[in-house]
């Protein structure tokens, strides 16, 4: 094979040196100028409009190109048929279809995954794999590596295969899962854009599209090449066992993150506390929930934990939150004037609100002091409440100290039982 390699290679150089060839070249040259001016302004126009149609615009701006190019260079191929032997033209087409299949690939990918990091690295492998396979095309030694890949076979089950057939298997995976990626993109942005919908069922629904989807990618696929799924079901066992034995806590996070979106007891925006965390909820994911807190600190809590422990959501049906603020004096100190002095501290906050208006109690007579408590009402839990009740709290002290109404020390009073008592 490496000779025929070689020899082939010698005389495409030997072409290249022809005068035919350098027309060739020339007009390629020709083609791929004027498909990168158009594929220019295709991206400014693309530019200048609407969001709406952001998913076509991102194809658009990676497609043009080759596209464009293959086109022009299968009209020029066309035109010079007739006097010149097109060969360099002809190796060209399948270079830029190629070119495109990568980059249509892997837009779908970057749209469905996000900028990760090993989408790079994968491209690179999947880039080479493509060359590699038209390069085997021109050459002619496709065909030879194919019957190597048919003279390895071996059995699953009941079922005979061999390499070429597990390849394919392979494409045509790729293949159906890419479509059904793109395809739950476009059903992912229609379902986001849908006002009618709840936030949590849309999230839902994005969910189940994408693994319906890929679901039908496997079914669709495999039959496709001749692969009978029965064969998959000695795998399927196997997967059964290790989600019964090791992946129990996974699997009911998975199970609870779908019971929490669908019935819709915590939301995107809710200010829950659950154990010792306590947050705004920023994501819900089919396995975890983000709660951010007010110093900023994410935590991260397992969906199986939210189910099965009890959640105090501070904005389930409303977001007001009544805050009780208490307040001790000392015995001797005017009652009525210090209610009064509570009321209009909380009154001065504008977070406090007038409605339900604010409160002031006398709620027991303790050991060292008569203890007041302050009620009021705001809508607003997730600014967090240590603010405001420091703010309250240096107003209720100023106005303490001007009315003269003291906030007593703990007091115990001792007696002195002389022995003429005693008796």
């Amino acid at each position: 094979m490496l000779d025929d390699i070689s020899n082939l290679l010698g005389e495409f150089w030997r072409y290249l040196q022809r005068p035919d060839a350098l027309w060739q070249i020339g007009v390629l040259l020709l083609c791929l100028a004027l498909a990168s001016i158009a594929s220019y302004l295709v991206r400014r126009r693309a530019a200048s409009q609407s969001q709406a149609w952001r998913l076509g615009q991102g194809g658009l701006k990676r497609l043009t190109f080759p596209l464009l190019a293959l086109v022009l260079v299968l009209l020029a191929r066309e035109l010079m048929r007739h006097s010149l032997n097109v060969h360099v033209l002809s190796v060209a087409v399948p270079l830029l279809a190629s070119l495109a299949v990568i980059r249509a690939v892997f837009y779908v990918l970057r749209h469905s995954f996000g900028n990760s990091g090993w989408l790079a690295s994968f491209e690179r492998f999947f880039a080479l794999s493509v060359w590699g396979l038209v390069a085997l095309h021109i050459t002619g030694l496709l065909p030879d590596l194919v019957d190597m890949l048919e003279a390895v076979g071996f059995a699953v089950g009941k079922q005979k295969l061999n390499l070429w057939q597990v390849t394919q298997a392979v494409v045509a995976l790729l293949v159906t899962m890419f479509a059904a990626l793109w395809a739950s993109g476009l059903v992912e942005a229609r379902l986001m854009r849908a006002e009618g919908i709840d936030q949590n069922l849309r999230v839902v629904f994005t969910r189940l599209a994408k693994a319906v989807l890929l679901l039908l990618a496997v079914l669709i696929g495999l039959p496709l090449v001749g692969i009978d799924l029965t064969t998959l079901s000695v795998f399927g066992g196997a997967l059964g066992v290790g989600i019964g034995f090791g992946l129990q806590k996974i699997a009911s996070s998975y199970v609870s993150g779908f019971v929490i979106l669908l019935d819709r007891s915590i939301r995107i925006g809710n200010f829950i506390s659950v154990g010792a965390e306590r947050g705004q909820v920023t994501q819900i994911t089919t396995r975890y929930t983000v709660l951010k807190g007010l110093s900023g600190v994410e935590a991260i809590v397992p969906n199986e934990i939210l189910v099965n422990s009890v959640v105090l959501n501070e904005s389930y049906t409303d977001p007001l939150l009544r805050i009780a603020l208490p307040v001790q004096i000392s015995y001797g100190s005017d009652i009525e004037r210090a209610m009064a002095i509570l009321l209009d501290a909380a009154k001065l906050q504008p977070r406090v609100l007038a409605s339900p208006e604010p409160m002031a109690f006398l709620a027991a007579f303790g050991d060292s002091g008569i203890n007041l408590e302050l009620g009021f009402w705001i809508s607003d839990p997730q600014e967090g409440t240590l603010q405001l009740r420091s703010d309250i709290n240096r107003a209720i002290w100023r106005e303490f100290q001007a009315a003269g109404i003291e906030i007593p020390y703990p007091q115990r009073e001792v007696r002195m039982i002389s022995a003429e008592e005693r008796q």
